[in-house]
């Protein structure tokens, strides 16, 4: 699965000390069948251990899951911080996972040039 990272995403995951490699671990997982909260529509809230204390007080990440090829890290928080993603907020990653999920080859290589988006290699 080609994994992404929007530049939000990116900022927040330098911020906290989340690597690329450890996205790219808790990708692998949900390929395997690991338990995510599923948001419906193909988004996920996933667990990201914080570095040194496991997933103890870990982080959460909104995932884009919808094409089964890709997914895409959207946005990032701390769970001590807030609890659940807003109805709101859900419907706009919603809408969002619809604009990604609907970007053919051409169109991520442009945001990436852009710098809107990065893909983990």
């Amino acid at each position: 699965m080609r994994i992404f990272v929007t530049k939000a995403f990116a900022r927040f995951a330098d911020r906290v000390g989340i690597d690329d490699a450890q996205l790219r671990v808790s990708i692998e997982r949900v390929e395997q069948g690991a338990v995510v909260v599923d948001l419906g529509g193909g988004d996920a809230e996933l667990r990201l251990a914080r570095r040194g204390r496991g997933k103890s007080g870990s982080f959460r990440s909104i995932v884009l899951l919808r094409r089964g090829d890709r997914a895409f890290f959207v946005y990032g928080f701390a769970k001590n911080e807030r609890d659940d993603i807003r109805p709101d907020e859900l419907k706009a990653f919603r809408k969002l996972a619809d604009t990604m999920s609907a970007l053919d080859e051409r169109q991520l290589e442009a945001a990436k040039r852009k710098g809107a988006i990065r893909e983990i290699g």
